[in-house]
């Protein structure tokens, strides 16, 4: 893994090693790309799925532990594999009971070319078929490495919505194939592998417009966050769902803001780390997840 993903990692959710009581409480690791990460519609990041998740299971008394420090924005199926392999994400993981995985949709749509303005995209068949059998290899290696390394974890696998709502009629046709062929691609390696595949795109139906209000970006509001969570809990526990006023006020804070946040605690000059002003920078062409 290149070094800076992990120094971004540690100084955005720092994380330490811990030991949990066998009292049935629930240790909960959070792994991939931006939706595991909380980002908003507007480039920040604030409270998403797995945040409430980890809030219910509070609320219900469940919850040991939680951690979103191996999920990061633009995260794609091979950054996850890497991430799971490392010493420290291994002494992170080995104590889960509860690991949930978003990765794969930033192997496609990273290959995608949107134009907001005038509703169309584009890209090359080739490379995403490539992409989309990478995402497939990966995934199930990513679940065997999980389970090797936290035995006693269940794993499920985050389908994902379609993230195209604002596209004219006309360009949805295509890339709504290649989402599917992704959920698709998804559902079985994770079933096939053991760990629990959660579909999230029936909940958003008829309602990507207002959940993906910002037409430059595939990311969800608070509430399309509270929708994926449910999800979660409908194959984990029916009873336990996140009632709309349960959601926290906004708060959502920018990665140069996240990252000073850290500079200061740690009293010491952290250099400038390669790789997040690429993040930062990302224009509405390629709106990684």
């Amino acid at each position: 893994m290149k070094k800076w993903i992990v120094v971004i990692l540690l100084l955005v959710f720092p994380f330490t090693s811990f030991s949990v009581e066998a009292n049935g409480a629930e240790v909960y690791i959070a792994l991939g790309d931006s939706l595991a990460a909380g980002q908003t519609p507007n480039r920040s990041i604030d409270t998403g799925y797995t945040d409430l998740i980890a809030q219910e299971l509070k609320k219900s008394q469940q919850l040991a532990y939680y951690s979103k420090a191996l999920a990061f924005p633009g995260y794609t199926t091979a950054d996850v594999l890497k991430t799971v392999r490392t010493k420290e994400s291994k002494e992170l993981l080995k104590n889960a009971s509860i690991v949930t995985i978003s990765a794969g949709a930033n192997d496609l749509l990273r290959l995608v070319q949107l134009n907001a303005a005038n509703g169309s995209i584009s890209y090359k068949q080739i490379q995403v078929n490539y992409a989309l059998n990478m995402v497939r290899k990966n995934m199930e290696a990513i679940v065997k490495e999980v389970q090797v390394t936290a035995p006693n974890a269940k794993i499920y696998v985050l389908g994902y919505y379609f993230s195209y709502p604002h596209l004219r009629e006309t360009q949805k046709v295509g890339i709504r194939k290649e989402l599917n062929a992704l959920h698709s691609i998804l559902k079985t390696e994770a079933e096939a592998n053991g760990a629990i595949y959660v579909s999230v795109e029936e909940d958003f139906s008829n309602k990507e417009k207002e959940l993906l209000p910002n037409v430059s970006d595939v990311h969800p509001t608070m509430e399309g966050y509270r929708l994926m969570a449910n999800a979660f809990f409908k194959k984990y526990n029916a009873n336990l769902q996140v009632n709309p006023k349960e959601l926290p006020a906004p708060n959502p804070l920018t990665f140069e803001q996240i990252l000073n946040s850290q500079k200061e605690k740690a009293e010491t000059p952290v250099s400038r780390v390669e790789g997040l002003d690429r993040y930062l920078s990302l224009t509405e062409l390629r709106p990684l997840i």
